[in-house]
């Protein structure tokens, strides 16, 4: 069977949590909205409907949540970094990429985001 690659997408996961370095942004949460791409190598065993060599999404996602709700964050990249640092941790994802929308940042804009991606080689070393 050739090599297939398994791309999970969370889109859309909207979240609040204190996002900001302004007097203002740090005493109120505001909304933010989280769209990553995973991806990992689809083995047989994902392939043929067995647990067990699949990547979970949500555990991922529980650990975003628990991440972004519980956290405090002067800037959007750090927010992101550490989304990607989740979504990275599991052994078999070879890349992985997070964009982080936060609405009504700037007055005639529907938001701002940031987007961050991670390679990892075979070797887990990190590009």
């Amino acid at each position: 069977m050739p090599d297939q690659t398994a791309i999970i997408n969370i889109k859309n996961l909207r979240l609040r949590t204190f996002i900001g370095f302004n007097p203002e942004e740090q005493e109120k949460q505001q909304d933010v909205i989280i769209n990553a791409e995973i991806h990992y190598p689809a083995s047989h065993l994902c392939l043929t409907d067995h647990v067990e060599g699949a990547l979970n999404y949500k555990t991922i996602t529980k650990a975003m949540i628990a991440l972004v709700e519980g956290g405090r964050f002067k800037l959007l990249e750090k927010l992101v970094s550490d989304v990607l640092d989740i979504c990275c941790q599991h052994s078999s994802v070879t890349f992985a990429q997070v964009t982080i929308d936060k609405p009504h940042a700037l007055r005639f804009a529907d938001s701002v985001s940031l987007t961050l991606a991670k390679r990892k080689s075979n070797t887990g070393a990190e590009h």
